[in-house]
């Protein structure tokens, strides 16, 4: 029998937990990862509080509506969780899917005086003139009114790149959603491993670096694809994801 929409994305979402976890991108059981799932974009799929992404399986993550304020009241939804996807997920009905989180090499970009990302190769370059940033940290993003911020920062934007703080992907589809935050953490070990040289940098120059941002766009195919790759293997190590 066909899967449902909501259930192959509660499989999609929960192995995208767990390739995070495999590769080592999670932080503690923090982070959160949202994907919606009704035409509106306020119904949405979010992993339950301080569950660590190596042990979620597609039956953990809850269903949620945007507009239903009482979420925040509840035991297994994270303050900062509810703040920040559920105010994307009420203003921003074409997100389709949000991830967030601290890998080490984005959030050290991110803790920069001036945080920027110079394209100095096809990964860094994939985010040329296309990253927001937000320099406005002010403590855990728990509030309404943080979670609208950071909303607002997203517009004609997919990727945040949070000040003091972390990352923050959005897109269309998990497997493209991924692979991007994926590629954004990759990029960004570059840079801070060409940096860590002391020798200077061979930015390229603006025409390159839109160019290859633009051919980055136009093979979303190869991203969904490795999502694909990477799920299958999960669901190898551990059918029992999928439950």
């Amino acid at each position: 029998m066909a899967l449902s929409f909501e259930e192959k994305t509660r499989i999609d979402l929960a192995a995208t937990f767990r390739i995070i976890a495999h590769l080592g991108m999670h932080e503690a059981v923090a982070n959160h990862f949202s994907a919606a799932v009704s035409p509106d974009g306020k119904d949405f799929l979010l992993n339950p509080k301080w569950k660590h992404f190596s042990r979620l399986r597609a039956s953990d993550l809850l269903l949620l509506n945007a507009d239903d304020a009482a979420n925040a009241e509840r035991d297994n939804v994270d303050a900062t969780a509810w703040a920040i996807h559920g105010q994307i997920h009420q203003r921003l009905p074409e997100v389709r899917v949000v991830l967030h989180l601290h890998p080490v090499y984005t959030t050290s970009i991110a803790c920069l005086a001036h945080p920027h990302i110079p394209p100095i190769d096809q990964n860094t370059a994939r985010y040329f003139n296309r990253v927001a940033i937000d320099t406005l940290y002010g403590g855990m993003a728990d509030s309404v009114e943080e979670g609208a911020r950071l909303a607002d920062l997203l517009a004609g934007k997919r990727r945040l790149l949070m000040g003091n703080h972390g990352v923050m992907v959005t897109g269309q589809t998990i497997g493209e959603t991924f692979d991007d935050i994926w590629t954004l953490e990759r990029a960004c070990q570059i840079l801070v491993t060409a940096w860590s040289t002391g020798r200077p940098l061979k930015v390229l120059s603006d025409d390159v670096a839109e160019k290859t941002a633009q051919d980055w766009e136009k093979i979303s195919d190869f991203s969904r694809q490795h999502f694909e790759e990477m799920k299958h293997l999960m669901i190898e190590a551990d059918p029992s994801l999928v439950d």
